[in-house]
């Protein structure tokens, strides 16, 4: 008799792990995709809001400069993310500009 009283909640607590689970492998795997994709050259945020640009990797750990001639040794899970790079204003009207035209001319 108990047991039917707590069924209920037991289902659904169990319906949030579940779920709660799947996001977190998710974002580990993310997380370990950005980590291989790395090269030298890219500029990265670290997890404590530093920007730097990638000077050399190995399995664990990635040089970043920080500055012109600063060069400090990181470990890989201390890069949050990529920094992609910006595109301005005007190239992107020009590509705006562009596409209707690419467009009209297929559809001709």
């Amino acid at each position: 008799m108990d047991l039917f009283v707590f069924l209920p909640l037991i289902i659904l607590l169990a319906g949030f792990m579940f779920f709660a689970s799947r996001r977190q492998k998710r974002a580990m795997q993310a997380t370990i995709d950005l980590h291989e994709s790395l090269r030298i050259g890219d500029r990265v945020h670290t997890t404590s809001g530093l920007q730097a640009t990638i000077t050399g990797i190995t399995d664990d750990t990635v040089d970043l400069e920080i500055a012109p001639g600063v060069v400090t040794t990181w470990m890989k899970l201390a890069i949050r993310d990529r920094i992609e790079p910006e595109t301005s204003d005007a190239e992107a009207a020009a590509v705006e500009q562009d596409t209707p035209d690419r467009e009209r001319l297929t559809n001709d």
